[in-house]
């Protein structure tokens, strides 16, 4: 693991390559197949959405494979993780994240096994949030874990306030061509018909 010596960084360029990254990356494309595998029974018909829908269940039992991998790797190879997690009284109010992530993979199953469309994508998004959230309450403030937070690793205020401004013009642009871009998309593209 890279760390820094004397503000340099010590260590070689493939000390990044590790099996918990690995786990790490294979999670998070079995995570990405499964957004597509949901996105298509939610927006396809007929042959497509019924291929999609095994495929889907077998992805979401990858994904929750690695969740679990990732979640009891971090706290065993982590001190102040494990620490953040499973002490008195923090486990008492982040009892509900694991919880929650069970009750979403569940109802993500049954959605994809009984024929809904729109809940199994939701669902699917529902456990990347979680996920995000769960690696939040890990390692907050530390942005750069272990050593950098998150107020160490912010720009100058006046950097801050420049970039501030470019968010102001361009965040409505993007919302704006987003909605556009849901709404020419909206509705199922079904066979032998296109977009276009």
């Amino acid at each position: 693991m890279k760390v820094l010596k004397n503000g340099a960084v010590a260590g070689g360029a493939f000390d990044w390559v590790t099996p918990f990254v690995a786990a790490c990356g294979l999670g998070l494309v079995a995570g990405y197949a499964l957004l597509g595998a949901t996105w298509l029974i939610m927006k396809t018909e007929g042959n497509i959405a019924d291929r999609a829908r095994p495929t889907a269940q077998v992805l979401l039992i990858v994904v929750l494979i690695f969740m679990a991998i990732v979640s009891l790797w971090t706290p065993l190879a982590f001190e102040r993780i494990a620490g953040r997690w499973f002490s008195f009284p923090n486990i008492l109010f982040l009892w509900w994240v694991p919880a929650v992530t069970a009750l979403v993979a569940f109802a993500a199953w049954r959605a994809i096994g009984g024929g809904r469309e729109a809940l199994p994508f939701l669902a699917a998004i529902a456990l990347f949030l979680l996920g995000y959230l769960g690696l939040l309450i890990s390692n907050f403030p530390y942005i750069v874990p272990p050593s950098l937070t998150i107020w160490q690793a912010a720009a100058a205020p006046a950097t801050q306030v420049f970039m501030l401004m470019g968010t102001l013009v361009m965040l409505p642009i993007i919302f704006g061509y987003t909605i556009f871009v849901y709404w020419i998309f909206s509705g199922k593209l079904r066979e032998g018909e296109g977009y276009h």
